[in-house]
């Protein structure tokens, strides 16, 4: 076999993936630590690191278990080299380097927002170009136009918080489990989103189409002030006062309208063949229902992957490496990482 070995820890998912050169997924694993930083509300970079330790070896050799073969049926190792965490990062970039330079494989550094954003080609490669993308997850929200899977401009970015990061921020206060934007997500079917008039978010400068979730935060915590709700909150998610189920369903869907707001923006400036969505946020039920009525609003085909290919995985690490990004050095040219949100597109 002619495999591709995908590796991925930015941040806190371990995780393995095999791949064929023609893009079909062989095998993959997630090795997850939700357990690990439930206690503290949200990642911590140092417990990350050493959890990606314990985790990457067994995960790598459970993907090459799931497809019976051995490392002597891959030919190249793609490793998400940054954005991320600093210490996750070089887990991963480290092992790679090791096992490329053990069994003479090259070794392919991967930026880890274009393989979110080329992830929904890994169920629909029948997806036409120009593409404008979407990534939004706890850490990223991007917008990007893509000529072709080699050709990306980014055309607006998040000012402050991510709409991730904003949804995890108001699930901690209000004492909800950890990871709190997927919480939200289930809760928020229980309220009336339009209990809560949120603002919609305005660039007064600079470009009108950024991102900004910070006012939004703000806007909820004032809320709570302003109505007399404060800690401690009730814990038992199946036995929250009305008002919060309606806090909840009101918060996400004014996030989600501001994510949509944007893309028909752009979509009808530019007339893209086809709108993407990725990352973690995107496997958000409302933004998902969302994106799809823009698409049919607009006329053209809305895609997302399925949610294991929206969260942090490898098999997007590998498909992206399909495209050539980036010189595949050999194992005995180590490759660096880089944490920096703040990067050029390779196209």
């Amino acid at each position: 076999m002619s495999l591709i070995l995908g590796i991925e820890t930015s941040c806190d998912d371990s995780s393995a993936a095999l791949l064929h050169r023609d893009g079909r997924v062989v095998s993959c694993r997630v090795a997850g630590q939700d357990e690990v930083h439930a206690p503290y509300g949200g990642v911590v970079p140092e417990l990350a690191s050493r959890a990606h330790l314990q985790k990457l070896p067994g995960t790598v050799e459970g993907v090459l278990a799931d497809a019976g073969c051995t490392l002597a049926d891959v030919e190249e190792i793609a490793v998400s080299c940054g954005p991320g965490l600093l210490g996750s990062l070089l887990v991963g970039v480290a092992y790679a380097n090791a096992l490329g330079w053990a069994k003479n494989l090259p070794v392919r550094g991967v930026n880890h927002i274009e393989a979110h954003l080329r992830s929904p080609w890994i169920e629909r490669p029948d997806l036409p170009y120009p593409a404008l993308g979407l990534v939004v997850s706890g850490g990223h929200t991007h917008l990007f136009w893509c000529r072709t899977a080699s050709e990306i401009q980014r055309i607006c970015a998040t000012r402050d918080d991510a709409a991730g990061e904003a949804l995890d921020k108001l699930a901690k206060h209000l004492g909800l489990p950890y990871p709190g934007g997927p919480v939200i997500d289930r809760l928020a079917e229980r309220g009336n989103p339009r209990a809560v008039l949120f603002p919609l978010p305005r660039m007064s400068s600079g470009d009108p189409l950024d991102f900004s979730f910070s006012g939004l935060k703000s806007a909820a915590l004032h809320w709570l002030r302003s109505h007399g709700y404060g800690p401690p909150f009730e814990t038992d998610t199946h036995a929250l006062p009305g008002w919060e189920y309606d806090l909840l369903a009101s918060f996400q869907k004014r996030v989600v309208d501001h994510l949509i707001q944007r893309m028909r923006v752009a979509a009808i400036r530019r007339k893209p063949a086809c709108l993407t969505m990725a990352g973690g946020v995107a496997c958000n039920r409302l933004l998902r229902r969302r994106l799809l009525a823009l698409g049919e609003e607009l006329g053209v085909p809305a895609a997302f992957p399925s949610p294991r290919y929206c969260t942090d995985n490898a098999a997007m690490v590998a498909f992206r490496a399909l495209d050539g990004c980036g010189p595949a050095r050999p194992g005995v040219a180590p490759l660096d990482a880089f944490p920096t949100a703040h990067w050029t597109p390779s196209g």
